[in-house]
């Protein structure tokens, strides 16, 4: 049986963490899609645990080392991005790897990048790299998707529907399915 931590990314006070308008915080998102991704990989067998609170905002160790004593199978960081503070033309997705990644995690990434694509239809920003730290100093494959702007205002309603989350988690269920079993 597969174990697996689920990261609504940031935390629910997280400052600047939210649309221009101020009708969107990224963690509504990012916790609605974890909920809903949670449910599908249950319902495949997988053991998943959370490494957020939605009562306060956990630190990023607290999630790291959450990760690692648990000993998951893989870690999955979800997010919706923004480009400066202020609406813009910025869209589409894209999953991130750690510098050094492990084939695991680039097969992982690439998988759930090209189910985000074809199941939302959105943007392919493709698979990147960058030292974040819960990419880094976790201790198994690890992604962070970041599922769409919310400083586009398309993006931005589409983030806030129940149907492109569960979109968005379908996604990320299929590309898990495909890269870990």
């Amino acid at each position: 049986m597969k174990k697996v931590m689920v990261d609504a990314g940031h935390g629910p006070h997280t400052a600047g963490k939210r649309s221009p308008d101020g009708t969107l915080r990224e963690f509504m998102f990012n916790e609605a899609v974890a909920i809903r991704l949670k449910k599908l990989l249950s319902t495949e067998g997988f053991t998943v645990f959370f490494s957020h609170d939605n009562t306060r905002d956990v630190t990023l160790s607290e999630r790291i080392t959450q990760a690692n004593k648990l000993r998951v199978d893989a870690f999955v960081s979800i997010h919706a991005n923004a480009y400066g503070t202020t609406w813009n033309d910025a869209h589409g997705i894209e999953t991130y790897t750690c510098l050094r990644s492990s084939e695991t995690s680039i097969k992982m990434a690439i998988c759930v990048q090209q189910a985000l694509f074809l199941r939302t239809g959105g943007r392919n920003r493709g698979v990147k790299k960058e030292d974040f730290a819960v990419l880094r100093e976790t201790k198994m494959p690890a992604i962070l998707v970041e599922c769409g702007f919310m400083t586009n205002k398309k993006e931005a309603s589409l983030l806030k529907t129940q149907s492109y989350q569960q979109k968005c988690a379908e996604a990320i269920y299929f590309g898990l399915l495909c890269s870990l079993k």
